[in-house]
């Protein structure tokens, strides 16, 4: 098999710098290029890092980003000129931004995600199947566990999963966002979907989604312990992406799940 030529953009980053080591032991990749939203005067894995550019990217069969909204469309303009794929883990656009990424969508193909894992994606998933067939009659929140640096909560993949909850039943994820605690040892249902986040120590992630019908409680979690299960995701996004036309993907359409809704329904 012909190895697919790949670029990562954010190389300075935690996901870029775990990136670049997984894809030295993946036999299928050969990294030609790293980028930065700013100049770096040193080699890493023996590439100097560009910043984004034709120059950067005109080697690559695909793009991998995980930066900020402004620079992955700087790097999705680059890209649409040099017909390369690029996969998406770079997370907090607006709206009109959104709109941007799918107008590019429809010259390259584009894989974006706010979770690379496969199980947390398959968790989503599962959230959703659950909230359809249990319907009104059970309450649901959703809780998660990560590290003591992370300042935002919920977590974007918390928020996914409420998401998922929403999806289900067919209705507005953002009319149905209920209360966010922080650091609570319990937290209670409610009509709408409550969140509870915890920091603590150096956890990776962990997530559960309840659902509680006053009898009984039906629990579906994930946890994480090792951070490259995210950057073998992004990679195994990246080899898939390498064989599909222009369009907008997720992980969802990767992992071949079906849409428990008639219409698809936006993912983050």
């Amino acid at each position: 098999m012909r190895k697919v030529n790949l670029s990562i953009s954010g190389c300075m980053g935690r996901m870029g710098q775990q990136l670049i080591k997984s894809s030295k032991k993946d036999r299928n990749f050969k990294l030609v290029s790293l980028t930065e939203n700013r100049l770096i005067n040193k080699k890493i894995s023996g590439l100097k890092p560009f910043k984004n550019s034709i120059e950067a990217f005109k080697k690559s069969n695909v793009i991998i980003d995980f930066t900020v909204p402004k620079c992955t469309l700087e790097i999705l303009e680059i890209a649409t000129k040099l017909k390369k794929r690029v996969v998406i883990g770079t997370t907090g656009f607006t709206k009109k931004e959104e709109n941007l990424i799918k107008k590019f969508s429809r010259k390259i193909p584009i894989l974006k995600a706010g979770n690379m894992s496969l199980g947390v994606n398959l968790l989503i998933y599962l959230t959703e199947i659950a909230s359809k067939s249990l319907g009104n009659n059970f309450a649901s929140k959703v809780y998660e566990v990560h590290h003591k640096h992370k300042i935002d909560y919920p977590s974007g993949t918390a928020l996914m999963l409420g998401k998922g909850i929403a999806d289900g039943k067919n209705k507005n994820f953002y009319n149905l966002i209920g209360k966010k605690y922080l650091n609570k040892k319990s937290f209670p249902y409610a009509k709408k979907i409550n969140f509870n986040s915890i920091r603590k120590n150096e956890v990776i992630g962990e997530h559960e989604v309840r659902f509680s019908s006053g009898k009984e409680i039906i629990k579906l979690n994930h946890e994480s312990f090792d951070r490259s299960l995210y950057s073998e995701g992004a990679l195994t996004a990246a080899a898939w992406l390498m064989s599909k036309k222009a369009g907008l993907y997720s992980m969802r359409d990767l992992l071949n799940f079906k849409w428990t809704v008639k219409k698809k329904l936006k993912l983050f």
